[in-house]
């Protein structure tokens, strides 16, 4: 009889503890500990030795001691719902004369820093290499358009991740790759990388670890503290 075989329990699913951590898993967990860190939560060498940890970590339950007495730990926001890029910027919405030129021709030219992004950019690379890295500037506009033009040159974007990317162009004997984001914040800044690369290379990517709320938060606190030295005059 089948009635014994019936009778014995099924291999129930692993919980989710035992689940294997992925590379998402451990980013959600490093995010609470640098805000515990921010808050004052942890020191920094607490920090460092749970991060530490997390790195080597090989299931979410693993991921969870190193949280578990964190209050951002015990909290369960709604999955973020990712919302729609805004359109392209329409013809004249934004000026056709660049607010900055980034040039190399049989040179290097590196855009970097603390600096006003501006609504449009250009970039130019003839025979050398352009950098420009967005992940401390200053957003005053939410649409950035990025003309990048590479011939038998390179040309590199890196952008804070948490903001939105979009490209359109290609490459004639080039490569022309742009990581396509999206963000999951209403208002982020969306970047548009429109060019070519003839015999030579254009990338546009996010820069791991930098976003747009951190660079934010850190003006505000040097705000604060100038503030507060001045009422203690």
């Amino acid at each position: 009889m089948d009635l014994q075989k019936h009778a014995q329990p099924q291999d129930s699913a692993p919980r989710v503890s035992e689940l294997r951590a992925s590379d998402a898993d451990r980013d959600r967990v490093a995010d609470i500990l640098r805000e515990a860190l921010a808050e004052g939560r942890l020191t920094a060498d607490e920090h460092a030795e749970r991060v530490e940890g997390v790195l080597h970590a090989k299931t979410v339950g693993e991921l969870e001691v190193f949280i578990r007495d964190l209050p951002a730990a015990h909290q369960r926001p709604a999955a973020p719902a990712y919302t729609p890029v805004p359109p392209r910027p329409a013809t004249g919405a934004i000026p056709a004369e660049a607010d900055a030129n980034v040039v190399a021709v049989f040179s290097s030219a590196v855009r970097r820093g603390r600096w006003r992004a501006g609504r449009r950019l250009h970039a130019y690379s003839v025979f050398g290499s352009v950098e420009i890295d967005l992940s401390e500037a200053i957003f005053e506009y939410q649409q950035v358009v990025i003309k990048a033009v590479s011939v038998f040159g390179d040309v590199q974007i890196r952008v804070p991740e948490n903001v939105s990317l979009r490209g359109t162009g290609g490459g004639v004997l080039g490569n022309f790759e742009v990581d396509t984001l999206d963000s999951v914040e209403p208002d982020a800044p969306v970047v548009y990388v429109d060019g070519w690369a003839v015999l030579g290379n254009v990338e546009a990517r996010p820069k791991r670890g930098r976003r747009v709320a951190d660079i934010l938060d850190r003006v505000q606190d040097k705000v604060d503290r100038k503030l507060r030295k001045h009422l203690d005059r």
